[in-house]
């Protein structure tokens, strides 16, 4: 049986790489061993972006919903607690939509959550 060398999967290999690197600066788009290593870190650095862009949004929600419970005087805490006492099931992503767009809405939800908390 013949010897197959491997040249072609290398230079395949090498390529896909290289390409993945395009736009990188430098030796990183350029020299295969130096692109490698920038591209696995870039997929790293991508996947846990993916994780903490939830975190970051959520954090935003919170805080945009925090800042209208306070102008209708009434906590973030007690707002969600109030909510959830009043069977009213809204996630935070549109209650925060609903606190900059709709803020007549938003002080319905809250009066409603100040009315259940009382009783």
């Amino acid at each position: 049986m013949a010897r197959i060398k491997g040249g072609l999967n290398a230079k395949k290999k090498h390529n896909r790489v290289l390409k993945e690197a395009k736009g990188y600066r430098g030796a990183r788009s350029k020299q295969y061993r130096i692109a490698k290593q920038s591209v696995v870190r870039a997929q790293a650095n991508a996947f846990r972006g993916r994780k903490e862009k939830k975190r970051d949004f959520r954090q935003l929600w919170i805080a945009r919903i925090n800042a209208a419970a306070r102008l209708n005087d009434i906590s973030y805490s007690n707002l969600m607690h109030g909510l959830k006492l009043a069977n009213i099931d809204i996630n935070r992503k549109m209650l925060a939509d609903m606190a900059v767009t709709d803020p007549e809405g938003f002080s319905a939800l809250a009066k409603a959550a100040k009315d259940a908390i009382a009783k």
